[in-house]
Protein backbone atom coordinates (compact mmCIF):
# COMPACT_ATOMS: atom_id res chain seq x y z
CA UNK A 1 0.00 0.00 0.00
CA UNK A 2 1.60 3.23 -1.24
CA UNK A 3 1.91 6.16 1.69
CA UNK A 4 -0.64 8.35 1.51
CA UNK A 5 0.58 12.19 2.03
CA UNK A 6 -1.66 14.37 3.38
CA UNK A 7 -0.55 17.49 2.19
CA UNK A 8 -1.26 17.94 -1.21
CA UNK A 9 -4.81 18.11 -0.08
CA UNK A 10 -4.07 21.03 2.63
CA UNK A 11 -5.37 24.68 2.12
CA UNK A 12 -2.46 26.89 3.18
CA UNK A 13 -3.94 29.88 2.59
CA UNK A 14 -7.21 31.55 3.96
CA UNK A 15 -10.15 31.19 1.46
CA UNK A 16 -12.39 34.53 1.49
CA UNK A 17 -15.61 33.27 2.74
CA UNK A 18 -18.29 35.65 3.81
CA UNK A 19 -20.90 33.59 6.20
CA UNK A 20 -24.38 34.59 5.83
CA UNK A 21 -25.86 33.38 9.03
CA UNK A 22 -24.50 30.93 11.86
CA UNK A 23 -23.55 28.04 9.00
CA UNK A 24 -19.63 28.15 10.49
CA UNK A 25 -20.42 27.45 14.05
CA UNK A 26 -22.90 25.12 13.26
CA UNK A 27 -20.00 22.86 10.57
CA UNK A 28 -17.45 23.39 13.62
CA UNK A 29 -20.14 21.77 16.27
CA UNK A 30 -20.67 18.84 13.86
CA UNK A 31 -17.59 18.23 12.84
CA UNK A 32 -16.29 18.11 16.37
CA UNK A 33 -19.21 15.35 16.87
CA UNK A 34 -18.60 13.40 14.61
CA UNK A 35 -21.96 14.07 12.43
CA UNK A 36 -21.54 14.01 9.08
CA UNK A 37 -23.03 17.38 6.82
CA UNK A 38 -25.05 17.95 4.09
CA UNK A 39 -25.37 21.15 2.11
CA UNK A 40 -28.08 22.07 0.19
CA UNK A 41 -28.36 25.13 -2.16
CA UNK A 42 -28.66 26.82 -5.90
CA UNK A 43 -25.49 25.88 -7.99
CA UNK A 44 -22.60 28.88 -7.67
CA UNK A 45 -24.06 29.74 -4.33
CA UNK A 46 -20.93 29.38 -2.25
CA UNK A 47 -21.13 26.09 -0.89
CA UNK A 48 -17.33 24.61 -2.56
CA UNK A 49 -16.08 27.82 -1.04
CA UNK A 50 -17.09 27.13 1.97
CA UNK A 51 -15.70 24.10 2.51
CA UNK A 52 -12.55 25.36 1.38
CA UNK A 53 -13.09 28.25 4.29
CA UNK A 54 -14.09 25.19 6.82
CA UNK A 55 -10.97 22.93 5.94
CA UNK A 56 -8.66 25.76 5.91
CA UNK A 57 -10.35 27.08 9.64
CA UNK A 58 -10.30 23.05 11.00
CA UNK A 59 -6.49 22.42 9.31
CA UNK A 60 -7.79 19.80 7.95
CA UNK A 61 -7.30 18.14 4.35
CA UNK A 62 -9.97 18.29 2.17
CA UNK A 63 -10.75 15.91 -0.66
CA UNK A 64 -13.28 17.01 -3.44
CA UNK A 65 -14.91 14.88 -5.65
CA UNK A 66 -17.15 16.52 -8.28
CA UNK A 67 -20.39 13.68 -8.88
CA UNK A 68 -21.72 12.61 -12.07
CA UNK A 69 -23.81 10.14 -13.92
CA UNK A 70 -20.69 7.65 -14.42
CA UNK A 71 -19.09 8.07 -10.88
CA UNK A 72 -19.04 4.46 -9.12
CA UNK A 73 -18.60 3.01 -5.75
CA UNK A 74 -15.40 1.83 -7.13
CA UNK A 75 -14.24 5.57 -8.56
CA UNK A 76 -14.68 6.61 -4.32
CA UNK A 77 -13.23 3.69 -2.74
CA UNK A 78 -10.41 2.43 -5.19
CA UNK A 79 -9.25 -0.29 -7.37
CA UNK A 80 -6.75 -2.46 -8.48
CA UNK A 81 -4.52 -1.34 -11.32
CA UNK A 82 -1.08 -2.48 -13.02
CA UNK A 83 1.62 -0.39 -12.16
CA UNK A 84 5.27 -1.09 -13.08
CA UNK A 85 4.02 -4.08 -14.53
CA UNK A 86 2.55 -5.02 -10.67
CA UNK A 87 -0.74 -5.22 -9.96
CA UNK A 88 -1.43 -2.83 -7.10
CA UNK A 89 -4.10 -1.61 -4.74
CA UNK A 90 -5.09 2.34 -5.59
CA UNK A 91 -7.11 4.26 -3.02
CA UNK A 92 -9.75 6.16 -4.67
CA UNK A 93 -10.81 9.60 -3.02
CA UNK A 94 -12.99 8.34 -0.21
CA UNK A 95 -10.86 5.58 1.09
CA UNK A 96 -7.73 8.76 0.88
CA UNK A 97 -9.66 11.08 3.10
CA UNK A 98 -10.86 8.18 5.42
CA UNK A 99 -6.97 7.07 5.98
CA UNK A 100 -4.98 10.63 6.56
CA UNK A 101 -8.63 11.76 8.78
CA UNK A 102 -9.64 14.76 6.51
CA UNK A 103 -12.69 15.82 5.18
CA UNK A 104 -14.68 14.20 2.38
CA UNK A 105 -16.92 16.61 0.06
CA UNK A 106 -19.25 15.10 -1.89
CA UNK A 107 -20.52 17.84 -4.13
CA UNK A 108 -24.04 16.95 -5.91
CA UNK A 109 -24.03 13.49 -4.39
CA UNK A 110 -27.33 12.74 -6.02
CA UNK A 111 -25.36 12.84 -9.83
CA UNK A 112 -23.46 9.73 -8.68
CA UNK A 113 -24.59 6.20 -9.37
CA UNK A 114 -26.72 4.69 -6.80
CA UNK A 115 -24.56 2.64 -5.42
CA UNK A 116 -22.22 4.92 -3.89
CA UNK A 117 -24.95 5.94 -1.56
CA UNK A 118 -24.57 2.21 -0.19
CA UNK A 119 -20.58 2.77 0.29
CA UNK A 120 -20.85 6.14 2.11
CA UNK A 121 -23.92 4.79 5.00
CA UNK A 122 -21.68 3.12 6.72
CA UNK A 123 -19.31 5.97 7.16
CA UNK A 124 -22.52 8.62 8.15
CA UNK A 125 -23.52 7.06 11.60
CA UNK A 126 -21.78 5.54 14.46
CA UNK A 127 -19.97 2.96 12.53
CA UNK A 128 -17.59 5.37 10.86
CA UNK A 129 -16.46 2.62 8.95
CA UNK A 130 -15.46 1.83 5.13
CA UNK A 131 -15.59 -1.65 4.00
CA UNK A 132 -13.36 -2.26 0.93
CA UNK A 133 -14.95 -5.38 -0.54
CA UNK A 134 -12.25 -6.07 -3.00
CA UNK A 135 -9.33 -6.28 -0.20
CA UNK A 136 -11.53 -7.69 2.49
CA UNK A 137 -10.32 -4.37 4.87
CA UNK A 138 -12.83 -2.83 6.82
CA UNK A 139 -11.38 0.67 7.48
CA UNK A 140 -12.50 2.55 10.39
CA UNK A 141 -12.15 6.37 9.88
CA UNK A 142 -9.22 8.28 11.28
CA UNK A 143 -9.36 10.80 13.71
CA UNK A 144 -10.94 14.34 12.29
CA UNK A 145 -12.32 12.58 9.39
CA UNK A 146 -15.30 14.03 8.15
CA UNK A 147 -17.97 13.06 5.36
CA UNK A 148 -20.07 16.33 3.70
CA UNK A 149 -22.43 16.13 0.29
CA UNK A 150 -23.68 18.55 -1.03
CA UNK A 151 -26.51 18.75 -4.11
CA UNK A 152 -29.05 21.49 -5.71
CA UNK A 153 -32.43 20.91 -4.14
CA UNK A 154 -33.77 22.72 -7.10
CA UNK A 155 -32.75 20.40 -9.69
CA UNK A 156 -33.90 16.99 -8.29
CA UNK A 157 -36.28 14.85 -9.34
CA UNK A 158 -38.21 11.47 -7.95
CA UNK A 159 -35.55 9.42 -9.84
CA UNK A 160 -32.46 11.83 -8.73
CA UNK A 161 -33.06 12.77 -5.01
CA UNK A 162 -31.88 11.47 -1.77
CA UNK A 163 -33.22 8.94 0.26
CA UNK A 164 -34.35 9.55 3.72
CA UNK A 165 -32.28 6.66 4.89
CA UNK A 166 -28.85 8.66 3.82
CA UNK A 167 -30.61 11.78 4.80
CA UNK A 168 -31.74 11.22 8.27
CA UNK A 169 -27.98 11.04 8.76
CA UNK A 170 -26.83 14.01 8.01
CA UNK A 171 -26.70 17.48 9.81
CA UNK A 172 -28.04 20.08 6.83
CA UNK A 173 -27.74 23.02 6.34
CA UNK A 174 -29.57 25.08 3.84
CA UNK A 175 -27.03 27.51 1.55
CA UNK A 176 -28.92 30.40 -0.22
CA UNK A 177 -27.54 33.61 -2.73
CA UNK A 178 -26.45 35.92 -0.10
CA UNK A 179 -28.63 39.45 0.35
CA UNK A 180 -27.70 42.53 -1.71
CA UNK A 181 -25.24 44.01 0.32
CA UNK A 182 -22.98 41.04 1.10
CA UNK A 183 -23.56 39.57 -2.51
CA UNK A 184 -21.99 43.29 -3.77
CA UNK A 185 -19.12 42.83 -1.08
CA UNK A 186 -18.29 39.28 -2.33
CA UNK A 187 -18.31 40.49 -6.04
CA UNK A 188 -16.30 43.78 -5.35
CA UNK A 189 -13.76 41.22 -3.13
CA UNK A 190 -13.18 38.76 -5.85
CA UNK A 191 -13.25 40.81 -8.84
CA UNK A 192 -12.05 44.59 -8.00
CA UNK A 193 -14.85 45.82 -9.46
CA UNK A 194 -16.46 49.54 -8.07
CA UNK A 195 -18.94 49.36 -6.21
CA UNK A 196 -21.24 51.28 -8.99
CA UNK A 197 -20.73 48.36 -11.13
CA UNK A 198 -20.84 45.08 -8.67
CA UNK A 199 -24.71 46.70 -7.82
CA UNK A 200 -25.87 47.04 -10.76
CA UNK A 201 -24.77 43.66 -11.17
CA UNK A 202 -26.71 42.29 -8.22
CA UNK A 203 -29.39 43.84 -9.56
CA UNK A 204 -29.04 42.41 -12.54
CA UNK A 205 -28.82 38.77 -11.14
CA UNK A 206 -32.13 39.66 -9.08
CA UNK A 207 -33.87 40.09 -12.25
CA UNK A 208 -33.03 36.88 -13.92
CA UNK A 209 -33.47 34.75 -9.93
CA UNK A 210 -37.22 36.46 -10.76
CA UNK A 211 -37.31 34.05 -13.81
CA UNK A 212 -36.91 31.06 -12.07
CA UNK A 213 -39.88 28.27 -13.03
CA UNK A 214 -40.79 31.03 -16.26
CA UNK A 215 -38.19 30.18 -18.00
CA UNK A 216 -35.44 29.50 -16.50
CA UNK A 217 -34.12 26.50 -14.18
CA UNK A 218 -31.68 29.04 -12.25
CA UNK A 219 -31.43 32.76 -12.05
CA UNK A 220 -27.69 33.98 -12.12
CA UNK A 221 -25.35 32.77 -9.36
CA UNK A 222 -22.70 34.79 -7.15
CA UNK A 223 -19.93 32.51 -9.42
CA UNK A 224 -21.54 34.60 -12.73
CA UNK A 225 -21.44 37.75 -11.34
CA UNK A 226 -18.05 37.34 -10.79
CA UNK A 227 -16.98 36.14 -13.94
CA UNK A 228 -19.03 39.28 -15.51
CA UNK A 229 -17.42 41.50 -13.42
CA UNK A 230 -13.60 40.14 -14.09
CA UNK A 231 -14.82 40.54 -17.66
CA UNK A 232 -15.64 44.45 -16.60
CA UNK A 233 -12.91 44.60 -14.38
CA UNK A 234 -10.06 43.73 -17.80
CA UNK A 235 -12.00 46.31 -20.10
CA UNK A 236 -14.59 44.26 -21.81
CA UNK A 237 -18.11 46.48 -21.92
CA UNK A 238 -20.75 45.36 -19.29
CA UNK A 239 -23.20 44.59 -21.78
CA UNK A 240 -21.08 42.22 -23.14
CA UNK A 241 -19.69 41.10 -19.97
CA UNK A 242 -23.14 40.14 -18.65
CA UNK A 243 -24.21 38.36 -21.99
CA UNK A 244 -20.70 36.20 -22.32
CA UNK A 245 -20.87 35.67 -18.65
CA UNK A 246 -24.85 35.27 -17.34
CA UNK A 247 -27.22 35.25 -20.47
CA UNK A 248 -25.87 32.68 -22.34
CA UNK A 249 -24.91 30.93 -19.97
CA UNK A 250 -28.39 30.69 -18.53
CA UNK A 251 -30.30 29.34 -21.09
CA UNK A 252 -30.41 29.04 -25.54
CA UNK A 253 -34.21 30.13 -25.93
CA UNK A 254 -34.39 32.84 -27.89
CA UNK A 255 -37.08 35.19 -26.25
CA UNK A 256 -35.61 34.25 -23.07
CA UNK A 257 -32.27 35.70 -24.20
CA UNK A 258 -33.61 38.84 -25.45
CA UNK A 259 -35.55 39.25 -21.99
CA UNK A 260 -32.72 39.02 -20.35
CA UNK A 261 -30.69 41.09 -22.68
CA UNK A 262 -33.30 44.09 -22.33
CA UNK A 263 -32.78 43.50 -18.12
CA UNK A 264 -28.70 43.46 -18.51
CA UNK A 265 -29.43 47.20 -21.10
CA UNK A 266 -31.92 48.90 -18.48
CA UNK A 267 -29.31 48.46 -15.89
CA UNK A 268 -25.77 48.91 -18.04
Amino acid sequence: MHRIESEEYRITREPYYAPQGNEIELFESAYKNNIPVLLKGPTGCGKSRFMEHMAWRLQRSLVTVACHDDLTAADLVGRYLIVGGETQWVDGPLTRAVRIGGICYLDEIVEARKDTTVVIHPLADDRRVLPIEKTGELLQASEGFNLTISYNPGYQSVLKDLKQSTRQRFLALEFDYPVAELEQAVVMHESGIDAAHAAALVRFAGMTRNLKGSGLEEGASTRLLVHAAKLIVFGIAPLDACNASISQTLTDDPEILTAIREMASSLF
